[in-house]
């Protein structure tokens, strides 16, 4: 997170004045604590808003294996002589383009691909281009590639061109490093079938997996991420990755649901899925919405290593999504030992794939695929978002399988989608009959049930299992997008996330990603277009939490406590024993400033602080692509650092305090 720094002058206080007794926040200094898991704050990837291909998932080409159906050519313009056909070399992609030579020289075969919403490229950028390609009669051809634009005034709609030739009769691969002329956010991929002599020609040639790469992605890896897209990610210091989903994991049907073995291997073989979220709503209806697994289980367990994440992988439990099926029983597995194997096995799989040895099956995989040191996977997520009998006898039998292969696995179950009510209340009795390590909950609300949260985890059985909020944010009645009104609510929920760290061990804000041209639900933490990224409100709190989550919590005693449905000023304060920190969040949800004295009881002075200032008051404000800093937080300097901090709170603001010991 990028802060500015100002330095303050010789006081603490941030103003001068008589402060009110109203609000005094009280931290016990010599206390600490319940442990904050390392876990506590992190995030949580689901391929809904274009977020997998299209978005964190650097390839610029949709449709790369022409496997997308009922058209084998969505995404694609043909012209000249193009045809589909099946018998590639890829038995999981086995469609490619056959293309043909139009017999004349001023008429042209070829291919264009219009990306996800237009393909961004950078000037004096390089990119990767790659295609497995062949000459079924041996007839050298060459392949042009070009970066065009097409609807540009320009004289030429091509900025960028390379050939590249293609001689043999047998499926090879071919690339060729391609540097872009110019800027565009909106280009297209043009590929032309020509001659030797870059004419029209008389020959024909098959094209498969057309794949183009920044070079620059993140940690340089060729089947890589979009780099300033990972960058907000490990910016935040997310102690926990769930990863793939969501409603993805389930499936509209079983066949449907995301299978991890098919995300693994080599990326060209990969079979694709039709996206759960393409038609789920008409109102936002996108009909070339499919998953290539190109960002799959191992670049999962990859970047979660890379940006200091523990992995949690969610799997199936035998059950397509209820809210499409509902209870119909030929829609699931059956709840048998015998009908649920293939799940069992799955999740037992899933944890070789991570943890094994490179002599297992999967531990081998992972190895040829190039990491080789096991990923020390912890958790594993069994179902998502599901409720009722159906689910309870399921997770039983797949849990327990895993269990007794597996006892070091951390198992999380669900209370289903309700934050609350009947449905809620019997998830959460049956985790804890069935012993799961975590239960996920799920509450996307408006401001009113934040309002009325603000102590939902002080009063929480603390001998059953343990929290995740796993997807949560909160919106407004018809703005359900990230503004700033909603963002702060989050901001105070969080100081009960934080003062209940005993029971509640994670929490992921959902969504995370959404593409400004191609999204289905909001509010979303990041948003971007095919260059620019924008963080939203919602992401700057997370991140305050993740960055500044010490290691124990710390009592506070708060004089003016909200009541249910108020504002008011909430806080919660941590203590950091490997940075020899302490931490103190505060927050003001009124719409008006509010005096707070913050009393740290124990130590006398502090050798320096800080303050991060994340200002909220303009209720309709957001950050968005052509306004990226809009909302963003500052941090100042303090300097002769006392035991008491006078300070007026601006309305609608979160202030995280750090005092070095």
């Amino acid at each position: 997170m990028k802060l500015r720094h100002l330095l303050l002058g010789t006081m603490l206080a941030t103003c001068l004045y008589t402060v009110a007794e109203d609000n005094v926040i009280t931290v016990d200094a010599l206390k600490p604590g319940a442990e904050v898991q390392p876990t506590m704050y992190g995030i949580f990837f689901e391929d809904i808003n274009f977020a997998a291909d299209g978005g964190l998932y650097a390839e610029l080409v949709k449709n790369r294996s022409f496997e997308f159906t009922p058209d084998h050519l969505l995404g694609w313009q043909a012209f000249g002589k193009v045809e589909i056909k099946n018998d590639g070399p890829f038995d999981k992609n086995p469609h490619y383009a056959h293309l043909s030579s139009m017999g004349h020289g001023d008429w042209w075969t070829g291919l264009v691909n219009e990306g996800f919403f237009g393909i961004g490229v950078e000037q004096d950028k390089e990119y990767r281009f790659s295609v497995y390609a062949r000459v079924p009669d041996g007839k050298t051809q060459v392949l042009r590639v070009q970066l065009i634009e097409p609807y540009t005034q320009e004289e030429h709609q091509e900025f960028t061109s390379t050939d590249i030739k293609v001689s043999s009769k047998d499926w090879q691969k071919y690339t060729a490093i391609i540097k872009s002329r110019k800027t565009s956010g909106k280009a297209q991929l043009r590929l032309f079938l020509c001659d030797e002599n870059g004419r029209s020609g008389s020959g024909s040639m098959d094209v498969e997996h057309v794949s183009l790469f920044p070079v620059d992605t993140w940690n340089g890896h060729e089947n890589g991420m979009r780099k300033d897209l990972a960058q907000a990610l490990a910016d935040m210091k997310p102690g926990v990755f769930r990863f793939p989903g969501g409603c993805i994991v389930e499936g509209v049907t079983l066949e449907n649901r995301y299978n991890w073995k098919n995300s693994v291997g080599p990326v060209e073989n990969r079979p694709m899925n039709k996206n759960r979220w393409e038609s789920t709503f008409t109102y936002r209806y996108y009909p070339d919405y499919f998953q290539t697994y190109g960002l799959g289980f191992y670049e999962f367990f990859l970047l979660s290593e890379e940006i200091g994440s523990e992995p949690l992988p969610v799997l199936n439990v035998g059950m397509a999504c209820q809210y499409q099926n509902w209870n119909n029983e030929k829609a699931h597995a059956d709840a048998t030992l015998e009908g649920l194997q293939e799940y069992i096995d799955d999740c037992n799989d899933l944890i070789e794939f991570a943890n094994g040895s490179t002599d297992t099956k999967w531990g081998k995989l992972r190895a040829e695929m190039g990491h080789p040191a096991p990923f020390n996977m912890k958790f594993l997520g069994i179902g998502n978002e599901q409720w009722g009998d159906f689910y309870f006898k399921r997770v039983k039998i797949v849990a327990d399988a895993v269990r007794k292969a597996h006892p070091e696995i951390k198992i999380i179950g669900t209370s289903g989608p309700n934050s609350e009510g009947h449905d809620f209340d019997i998830g959460w009795e049956a985790m804890k009959r069935q012993k799961a390590d975590l239960v996920d909950e799920h509450f996307y609300r408006p401001i009113s049930w934040f309002q009325n949260e603000w102590q939902r985890y002080d009063l929480y059985d603390r001998k059953g299992p343990k929290v995740f909020a796993g997807e949560y944010a909160c919106h407004d009645s018809g703005k359900k997008w990230n503004h700033a009104g909603a963002s702060i609510y989050e901001a105070a929920f969080m100081t009960g996330l934080e003062r209940n760290a005993d029971i509640v061990h994670m929490a992921t804000y959902a969504p995370l990603f959404s593409h400004v041209d191609g999204w289905q639900w909001r509010p979303d933490m990041i948003w971007y277009d095919n260059l620019r990224v924008a963080k939203s409100a919602s992401y700057h709190v997370q991140a305050l939490y993740a960055q500044n989550k010490g290691t124990n919590v710390l009592p506070v005693k708060n004089s003016n406590f909200p009541k249910k449905g108020e504002d008011g000023v909430l806080a919660s304060a941590v203590w950091d024993k490997d940075k020899q920190e302490y931490i103190v969040k505060v927050v003001n949800t009124c719409n008006e400033p509010k005096d707070v004295r913050i009393v740290m009881n124990g130590p006398k002075s502090f050798s320096e602080g800080s303050v991060i200032r994340l200002i909220l008051d303009k209720y309709d404000l957001e950050n968005t692509v052509d306004n990226p800093n809009a909302i963003e937080p500052i941090e100042s300097k303090m300097e002769s650092v006392g035991n008491s901090i006078q300070v007026q709170l601006p309305a609608k603001s979160f202030y995280v305090y750090k005092l070095k010991k």
